[in-house]
């Protein structure tokens, strides 16, 4: 993350006047897009499982190109916005985001599982580049006195655009209509693959032609400076060291065990949400319930008209057959969108009552919920995690702020380690892949699931203390 950066509210009389509402709608954009281009992932992992005829374990490395991105760029896009400034950083971030797109249609034409990572991996990086430049950006587009609302509302649409695009997605790539299917059907296996990948082609073209229309809105749009921490100011963080003993913020406790605890949570997060097809798909439900089919369908239908955008006119999901990748994309979605609820239900909530205790709540929930859906069986082992997209919700809000208490000059170097921890993204669902695959079937891999919460519970209870 970039460190050495901060942010700075303008100071003029005419900026302190002047309306921020389009940079705002941009910046809001830019927010949804992060969502869904993340969550998007979930469905394309089973998705290239298929086509690129994998296994589990091989499937996990699109978490692991997609978020190692994250540890890879974090520092080096601090220093590329030093050099570029923020506003080019958000036009070059668009544009490597765009490129990374692009390549989806050669991976998806020679069904290169390398190419799609290669692909993944300048996408994840553009995404890096444009959080650390987009973040500063939403404090200062407006009065400071409403800059903890605007945060609140690029998370919203980030919450939105991560709950919807694996829905659309599920539709386009294990939808389609009756007639396609019957098709694709008849086809020998290798062409039928061919064909299947193709699906994703039209997805990624038409999004690379909107990131890349978003990098000339912004370059054309005006944007307020954003200033960099004075040299002195560095300085003085190295005087603090040498008088507190202290060389770096994991010499407090706490803050490494935050770290620890981000990774775990990031893990967490993104390793339910990318195996929840696959685990769907080893319960082997023939019959699912009504209250699941009426979800599927009417959720399908509603959006529809989305898939037709990018070509595809799909019926209505098929719920006759019982569980298919397509009904495993409608809770990948609900899972994301429990997860939002959550963050907007606990706005007030951790302003009302000791956020630490509800971190507690959370994170005994998802421990729980994961235990009982690893005994349970059907429908009720899903659902129980679906519900661990709404203990997630206010991890990250709560366990941040506690891992950074009482770090003095080292805030943010600590912000920095906690930023990169991210990189649980792509360590947690590998592992869960590769148990998956080696050591007794995904049953046995959401184990990993529940230790992760167990941690973040032991951080909530303890670990969070400053000594």
């Amino acid at each position: 993350m970039a460190a050495p950066l901060t942010s700075s509210a303008p100071t003029t009389a005419a900026s302190a006047t002047r309306s921020y509402a389009g940079p705002m709608v941009l910046m809001t954009t830019l927010f949804f897009l992060f969502g869904a281009v993340t969550n998007f992932n979930d469905v394309l992992m089973p998705y290239l499982k298929d086509v690129c005829q994998l296994t589990d374990l091989q499937s996990s490395a699109v978490q692991s190109a997609f978020f190692g991105a994250y540890f890879l760029m974090s520092l080096p896009a601090g220093r590329v916005l030093e050099k570029l400034g923020f506003k080019r950083g958000i036009v070059l971030g668009l544009l490597v985001m765009a490129l990374g797109a692009l390549l989806f249609v050669p991976a998806a034409n020679s069904r290169t599982f390398g190419l799609f990572l290669l692909a993944l991996g300048l996408l994840g990086a553009g995404v890096t580049l444009l959080q650390v430049a987009a973040n500063p950006y939403v404090s200062v587009l407006g009065p400071a006195r409403t800059a903890a609302s605007r945060v609140s509302i690029v998370g919203v649409a980030n919450g939105l655009g991560g709950t919807i695009s694996p829905l659309i997605g599920g539709l386009i790539l294990f939808g389609g209509s009756a007639v396609l299917k019957a098709r694709l059907a008849q086809l020998p296996l290798e062409e039928r693959l061919t064909q299947e990948a193709a699906l994703v082609k039209p997805l990624y073209l038409g999004l690379a032609v909107f990131l890349a229309v978003l990098a000339v809105l912004f370059f054309l749009v005006r944007l307020p400076e954003i200033e960099s921490i004075p040299a002195d100011e560095e300085a003085a963080a190295a005087q603090a060291a040498a008088e507190t003993g202290r060389r770096s913020a994991l010499d407090f406790r706490h803050l490494a065990l935050g770290v620890v605890a981000i990774f775990t949570y990031v893990g967490v997060e993104v390793g339910l949400g990318s195996f929840l097809i696959r685990y769907g798909e080893s319960q082997n439900i023939s019959q699912l319930s009504g209250f699941t089919q009426e979800l599927v369908r009417g959720l399908s239908v509603a959006t529809s008209w989305a898939a037709a955008l990018f070509g595809n006119t799909p019926d209505p999901i098929d719920t006759s057959a019982g569980f298919t990748k397509a009904v495993g994309a409608v809770l990948v979605s609900s899972y994301w969108f429990g997860l939002m609820v959550g963050r907007i239900i606990g706005i007030p909530l951790l302003t009302r009552f000791d956020a630490r205790k509800l971190l507690v709540g959370v994170c005994a929930a998802g421990t729980l919920f994961v235990l009982l859906s690893i005994f349970s069986h059907g429908e009720t082992a899903l659902w129980l995690v679906v519900l661990c997209g709404l203990c997630n919700s206010i991890i990250w809000p709560v366990v941040f702020p506690l891992a950074i208490t009482g770090l003095g000059r080292f805030t943010k170097q600590g912000s920095s380690y906690l930023i990169m921890a991210i990189v649980g993204g792509a360590v947690i669902p590998p592992l869960m892949g590769l148990v998956a695959t080696h050591g007794g079937g995904l049953r046995v891999a959401f184990v990993l699931p529940a230790l992760c919460y167990a941690y973040l519970l032991y951080y909530a209870v303890s670990g969070y203390r400053v000594r």
